[in-house]
């Protein structure tokens, strides 16, 4: 047996709501909240319910979001990132999402870096403008999709972090430490936290 695929005309965005996974299976473009047992949109685009075969074990629908427009990666809980610092503040920095994977995206998604997704440990000590700085190029985790169509990214883990950066005088740098980078040219040590190199 063949699954019915059921176009819906319906337009979807990104976190919105889709279902509850005690009726509907998250396919592409949709992914499932664990916290609440809801479906969510992870990309802007149509809706698609693809009926199950009759003698399937599992007769939940799977939805789908189709993209309107030819899509690049789009980043999803659990895909490894790299983003671009835009700004720090003391409990949060944002970051514009570059890559997904090895792949580059074709729209803007932006990233939040929380205070408590820094780092596993000391967490209540971390000081957002001694890890990162505008202009940092992380390597991230998505967490999920947050507030305001932003995804929450975490740099916990120890190969992940800042890859690249410049220092003040506008030099690369290069990693001391999981906690330091050093200007190439001044030799000026600066605080980040640094993606583990090598892993």
């Amino acid at each position: 047996m063949t699954m019915e695929v059921e176009r819906e005309e319906e337009v979807v965005t990104p976190g919105e709501e889709l279902g509850r996974s005690s009726n509907l299976i998250p396919g592409k473009g949709a992914y499932l909240a664990p916290h609440n047992r809801t479906v969510y949109a992870s990309i802007t685009g149509r809706r698609t319910l693809i009926q199950p075969s009759p003698d399937s074990p599992d007769q939940r629908p799977i939805v789908e979001v189709t993209g309107h427009k030819a899509h690049g990666a789009v980043p999803e809980p659990g895909s490894i990132v790299i983003a671009r610092v835009t700004k720090v503040m003391p409990k949060v920095a944002s970051a514009d999402i570059m890559c997904v994977g090895t792949k580059s995206v074709r729209e803007k998604f932006t990233g939040i870096i929380r205070q408590q997704d820094v780092r596993e440990t000391e967490i209540d000590k971390v000081d957002m403008h001694l890890s990162f700085r505008p202009g940092d190029i992380v390597k991230a985790q998505v967490l999920s999709l947050g507030d305001a169509r932003a995804y929450y990214l975490s740099t916990a883990k120890n190969e992940l972090g800042v890859v690249s950066a410049e220092s003040i005088s506008g030099a690369s740098m290069v990693p001391l430490s999981w906690t330091e980078m050093q200007c190439s040219v001044t030799g000026q040590i600066e605080q980040r936290k640094v993606a583990k190199v090598g892993a």
